[in-house]
């Protein structure tokens, strides 16, 4: 089901996995549940018990208020940080920035993702796949019949991949950047910058998102 349009980051109604897991929990007969809200340093800003999905969407509000950011237009570049350890310990956790970011890029426009992945790649199922598949069809295939948690972030990456340049400023080795991920690399993020305008013109418009893992960027209208 993550392969459905409907399914992605920030949207619960009518996202099919959302929806599955919600069935699941009521199958289960859940009579209480316990939720929290964090902040970005991970302190607990709020506690939300009881009914399975009205305490659930209660935080959900409340979530939406600290974390989604309303944006009038989509830009040619966008610079995003995970926001500093641990959101960008590796690769895998890194991506989640990325995936946040590709709500206000413009079609065919360039991210530049700006993680330090002191940790490498992260999970061995997206490195595995990576390898093994390398291809975006070969890895819904493999959705479809075999899925491993992890093997979704090498769908996601690849599918951003097929629709922007993507220039990763960070401490993984050239090697596994470019040859395993399929990204661009730079030394630094002016470095990247450039090459950012070079490849979409000196008038591009360029956001920024120094919390790109905790920021939900939303478009106020419809704007390729």
């Amino acid at each position: 089901m993550l392969l459905q349009a409907s399914a992605h980051t920030g949207a619960l109604t009518g996202n099919p996995v959302h929806e599955e897991m919600t069935e699941a929990a009521r199958l289960a007969k859940v009579d209480f549940i316990l939720n929290v809200v964090t902040n970005s340093k991970g302190a607990i800003v709020k506690a939300f018990g009881g009914d399975l999905e009205q305490a659930f969407n209660e935080a959900v509000r409340l979530v939406d208020e600290m974390y989604r950011v309303q944006v009038d237009h989509r830009a040619n570049i966008v610079v995003v940080s995970p926001g500093g350890y641990p959101a960008d310990m590796d690769l895998y956790q890194a991506y989640k920035a990325l995936d946040n970011a590709l709500e206000v890029v413009k079609r065919n426009g360039v991210i530049i993702l700006a993680a330090e992945c002191a940790e490498g790649h992260g999970n061995s199922v997206f490195y595995d796949w990576m390898v093994r598949l390398g291809e975006l069809k070969k890895v819904e295939r493999e959705i479809k019949r075999n899925f491993a948690l992890g093997g979704h972030k090498a769908y996601y990456l690849l599918r951003a991949l097929q629709r922007h340049p993507i220039i990763l400023v960070s401490s993984l080795p050239d090697y596994y950047a470019t040859s395993i991920f399929k990204l661009k690399t730079a030394r630094a993020v002016n470095d990247a910058l450039n090459e950012a305008l070079r490849i979409a013109g000196s008038a591009a418009k360029v956001w920024v998102m120094p919390q790109g893992t905790f920021t939900l960027p939303e478009l106020k209208s419809i704007d390729t």
